[in-house]
């Protein structure tokens, strides 16, 4: 479904990333995934080629946030291969800390990883999709844009935020035939809930109708399909991947 296409999916060394990154390989995507250090990439780059020597895949760790870092890293990609078909922001952090124990270079943590750095990257990666006439941008929103969370506020701002920016990129690049959509997944089988308190996973998974959570698997078909032609009429989506999940 993505033969020869180039695509790039930050937060891509584990959990859901790491499942999107496998899904593209596996349907003839070249990919680069990019994570927070060397050591976390080089690992999931060996376990991918373990599973499979022929994956076309690497690395880089660049911080999100500083867009001369990420257009260097653009540029060479670019270089060696000829263009960028898709992009992944699927960078993010979550927490659980009440609002008056939050400091506020917390707060900016989570607001530059998981809304900030969509932003630069999608900054970055247009001029290249306009050069080709097209492209696919997938960011990862979250159930709690919706619904809020009984703690950790600057979570669900920041994937409000990341709706926000997927309408508005959709309206803004349409014309250049560039798609800009959003997967919203719910509760998820990943470390990042693992690391969850009980108290507050098993209230939400009695919220689920289908009875439990989504594998990452589950979630990288949805992001798949995205960045397939098989959704070449769907831009400005917010794709809720939550067994309809309720608040």
């Amino acid at each position: 479904m993505l033969e020869d296409k180039v695509a790039i999916v930050t937060g891509g060394t584990r959990g859901i990333g790491l499942a999107i990154v496998r899904k593209f390989l596996d349907n003839g995507a070249k990919v680069i995934l990019f994570g927070s250090r060397e050591e976390s990439i080089n690992n999931a780059i060996s376990l991918l080629r373990n599973e499979n020597e022929n994956y076309e895949v690497t690395g880089y760790c660049p911080n999100l946030c500083k867009d001369d870092e990420v257009a260097e890293i653009f540029k060479s990609i670019v270089d060696k291969y000829g263009h960028i078909d898709i992009l992944v922001n699927n960078a993010g952090v979550s927490a659980t800390t009440p609002i008056e124990e939050y400091t506020v270079s917390d707060f900016d943590k989570t607001m530059d990883i998981n809304m900030k750095a969509a932003f630069v990257c999608s900054k970055e990666i247009v001029k290249y999709m306009k050069e080709e006439g097209k492209g696919v941008i997938i960011n990862t929103s979250s159930m709690v844009s919706l619904y809020g969370q009984p703690r950790g506020v600057a979570y669900p701002m920041s994937k409000y935020a990341v709706n926000g920016l997927t309408k508005s990129l959709a309206r803004e690049l349409g014309k250049y035939n560039i798609r800009v959509n959003a997967v919203s997944p719910g509760v998820t089988n990943t470390d990042m809930v693992s690391n969850l308190p009980k108290e507050y996973i098993e209230p939400l998974l009695k919220t689920i109708p289908l009875g439990r959570m989504g594998e990452p698997e589950e979630l990288a078909n949805a992001y798949l399909f995205l960045a397939s032609d098989l959704a070449s009429y769907i831009t400005g989506a917010i794709l809720q991947v939550d067994g309809a999940a309720m608040n």
